[in-house]
């Protein structure tokens, strides 16, 4: 990817746009460093392994649940709460992001989040028993829910001008690394000796790699923010006259009261509900509906695949329209095709199905494009990101749960399908609502 030789990037806000008071004539605003070439590629590289540990910790799980269960003596209870799990710390402490963000800077954030990831997959085979397996899940999942958040903002802070891209390109890398875990684990660990210890722990050494790029990223970062903060504190004794230029201050930004960031975390639960769903369940509907264990889960392999190149061209597409509610719309029609095949036809027509659903789960890039597009700033894109992101996650809890509790009750997947049918609805028109063109800086403002 052609760069410039250096880059302009202000971790700090500027004040370039701000309104001038009658108490106290405008400042300068603060100089920003100038990113050689090497330091913008080094976090491209970062965004690309970052993305790529942001599911593993999930993925490698499920082809080994039956031996960790056996190994810890697990009860099946348990191991229901252990797939809750992930959503859970998705919701729960994705929330805290904006204030980590805040205080120490996106960068050093998501550093600690690599560091995470790598501790807890590295610990959580060897802790012995289940309460530490799952203490050291979590540990990781924290990670993750940390570095979810903040790389939409990342990338709005370092790549204004290519936030289609670079979301492309991690979106595209999040999809390999979830393919890559689910297809691999047991291949790697059969040949790693048959351990499942060793299966699960050897992706550690992929986070462990990934924080091998962002720790010099993070203090750079740090003593940047650091340099900028003494300029400011220096030009202006009042900091905060150095508030964002969008037209509400950043502290001020109430996702609760913006109508876009809930459209927005409502379509981001509906996919993830969506999503979730098709990853647990839908090799289980083709297998009752005749076809093998091996061709099924060949088909989840060919939906999950399919993000690989759409998350590329999703975003790029996304960014070139000023509303991106016909993207929204086309892949909810391919949701309810895919749907309506397997109710009708699931054998026999189970490629297709398979493809149409993959195409459909590719709304997550597209509801990572419109974070970064609704938001003016970086910090605007951090509690945009944190809020659509935590309500998504607790919104897309119950959604697997319920279609288990459906196919029990009914006895087939007629009325499970029926309702994966009609979550499609309401996400396409709260997915419409969040393409719209505007921003929640402007929204609030109003």
């Amino acid at each position: 990817m052609p760069v410039d030789e250096t880059r302009t990037l202000s971790p700090e806000p500027s004040t370039a746009q701000q309104p001038r008071t009658a108490s106290r004539p405008p400042t300068a605003p603060p100089k920003t460093p100038a990113y050689s070439v090497w330091l913008v590629r080094l976090m491209v590289v970062g965004l690309v392994l970052a993305a790529l540990n942001l599911r593993p910790a999930i993925t490698s799980l499920g082809p080994l649940l039956e031996e960790v269960r056996k190994g810890l003596g697990m009860s099946g209870a348990v191991a229901g709460l252990l797939t809750s799990v992930p959503s859970v710390c998705f919701a729960v402490f994705g929330i805290m992001a904006p204030r980590l963000a805040r205080r120490f800077g996106p960068a050093s954030i998501v550093c600690a989040g690599m560091t995470a990831i790598a501790a807890g997959l590295f610990l959580r085979p060897f802790l012995g028993g289940t309460p530490g397996f799952l203490v050291a899940s979590a540990f990781a999942l924290v990670g993750i829910a940390v570095s979810n958040i903040l790389l939409p903002a990342i990338v709005k802070q370092w790549f204004p001008d290519r936030v289609s891209t670079m979301t492309g390109l991690y979106s595209m890398a999040l999809a390999i690394g979830t393919s890559l875990a689910a297809l691999s684990t047991v291949p790697l660990t059969k040949a790693l000796g048959g351990s499942w210890q060793t299966g699960l722990a050897v992706w550690g050494i992929l986070a462990a790699l990934a924080l091998c790029v962002w720790l010099p990223l993070a203090l750079r970062h740090g003593r940047d923010r650091r340099a900028a903060t003494a300029r400011a504190r220096a030009e202006s004794p009042d900091v905060e006259a150095l508030e964002s230029a969008a037209s509400v201050p950043t502290s001020q930004l109430r996702m609760v009261k913006s109508r876009t960031a809930w459209a927005l975390a409502c379509f981001f639960g509906l996919q993830a509900t969506a999503a979730y769903i098709t990853m647990g369940w839908m090799p289980q509907i083709f297998r009752d509906a005749g076809i093998s264990a091996g061709t099924s889960g060949i088909l989840l392999a060919l939906t999950m695949a399919m993000g690989i190149p759409l998350a590329f061209v999703i975003p790029r597409v996304a960014t070139r329209l000023t509303n991106q509610g016909p993207v929204v719309v086309v892949l909810g029609l391919c949701g309810l095709s895919g749907y309506a095949g397997l109710y009708l036809a699931p054998a026999g027509g189970a490629w297709a199905w398979a493809l149409l659903l993959g195409v459909s789960n590719c709304a997550f890039p597209l509801a990572l494009t419109m974070i970064g597009l609704r938001a003016k700033s970086h910090q605007g894109v951090v509690k945009l990101s944190a809020f659509a992101q935590s309500i998504g996650y607790l919104i897309s809890i119950p959604g697997p749960l319920l279609i288990g509790v459906l196919h029990d009750a009914s006895g087939g997947w007629g009325l499970p399908i029926a309702l994966m049918a009609a979550l499609m609805v309401p996400q396409m028109f709260v997915g419409a609502l969040a393409g719209r063109n505007r921003t929640i800086e402007k929204e609030l403002a109003a």
